[in-house]
């Protein structure tokens, strides 16, 4: 079996000519694999303590890297944020009922899905190699014929599949690594790239519609109840005191936010920030993850030019090799484990 390299240095080679003496210097080298860099957490018994026997998902994969997790909060904090202005200043206070209901349902009903999708992707086990199967009895009981060669990863101590690359992050091998990912705190890899364009996809489309509904407002809010309250003969600056101190009954901006028109403008500018920013940037992953998927070539493999030594497949293929076999509503879903119509029978699996 022929592979390309390891992200992390070259691969090690075995094979039946070995002699004992050389598997001997191996082990010395490094004896046990390198400590995990993850978690996987057995959800069964506390899913059987609510009542739940027959949970969507068994095990939960998690990454010990502080720097990961602060940016995975960071990225619920910016959709929190964002779910607080667009439904809190935009929609709630509106007079606008049909304006405020389908926009307020279509937003949420995208914000879950992103989120969704951010968890799926994070708690995942992306694809990764057992650990310590690259003993001298597993690589026989492979029974490689004369000049076959099977890959051993040296910090894995695992026998590694083709495309599959060592993460220096999670300690682990990948099965079709893409990269890794800190605002989702995990690889992006076989088992979870689904879950991955998924997540870029709806928080581009979120940040497009926040982009729209703060515009939209400002706009709005800007040529009418704002106006008017700027032209008013009391001074600004003495409403918004008389305001906070209860003096003045009605708000100073009616139909356009619960909040005065400064604070509802920073709010906006942020927003509006935000959505640009990640907006941007999310479709520039989406469509590179679209790329790479039906080139059928990694993230790693396009970095570092390697030539496919694995038999390349349709576009097509390729796509339902990420997100299930047939095409269905499932792939837009993240609640949905991809369905294939055959499991690869990989070398490691001794």
């Amino acid at each position: 079996m022929h592979s390309s390299l390891s992200s992390e240095g070259p691969k090690r080679r075995d094979s039946p000519s070995h002699t004992g003496n050389e598997m001997q210097k191996q082990s010395k080298q490094r004896k046990v694999p390198v400590e995990d860099g993850v978690v996987t957490i057995d959800c069964a018994p506390y899913c059987r303590k609510i009542g739940l026997h027959r949970p969507p998902f068994r095990y939960v994969w998690c990454v010990k890297d502080i720097c990961g997790v602060i940016c995975a909060i960071f990225t619920w904090l910016l959709i929190l944020y964002a779910e607080y202005v667009v439904m809190f200043v935009m929609l709630l206070p509106g007079h606008n009922i049909l304006y405020s209901l389908v926009h307020g349902i279509l937003y949420n009903l995208l914000a879950s899905l992103a989120i969704g999708s951010h968890l799926r992707t994070m708690f995942t086990d992306p694809g990764a190699v057992p650990k310590g199967n690259a003993t001298q009895e597993n690589i026989l009981r492979l029974g490689l014929k004369e000049g076959e060669v099977v890959f051993k990863c040296p910090k894995c101590i695992s026998i590694k599949p083709e495309r599959a690359h060592h993460c220096s992050v999670c300690q682990r091998c990948v099965r079709k690594m893409d990269h890794h990912c800190p605002w989702v705190n995990n690889c992006v890899g076989e088992n979870n790239q689904k879950y991955f364009v998924l997540f870029t996809l709806y928080i581009c489309l979120i940040s497009i519609h926040a982009l729209y509904l703060a515009i939209n407002h400002f706009i709005s809010c800007l040529g009418s109840d704002w106006k008017g309250l700027m032209a008013d003969s009391e001074p600004f600056l003495k409403r918004i005191l008389m305001e906070h101190e209860g003096l003045l009954t009605h708000s100073l901006s009616p139909g356009c936010s619960g909040l005065s028109p400064p604070a509802t403008t920073i709010l906006l500018i942020f927003l509006i920030f935000e959505g640009l920013l990640f907006g941007i940037f999310t479709a520039i992953m989406f469509g590179t993850q679209l790329s790479a998927i039906c080139t059928d070539e990694t993230g790693i493999e396009q970095l570092k030019k390697e030539q496919a030594t694995w038999d390349r497949k349709s576009k097509w293929l390729s796509i339902k090799a990420v997100f299930g076999h047939p095409f269905s509503v499932e792939w837009f879903s993240p609640f949905a484990t991809p369905r294939f119509v055959y499991q690869q029978n990989f070398m490691y699996a001794v």
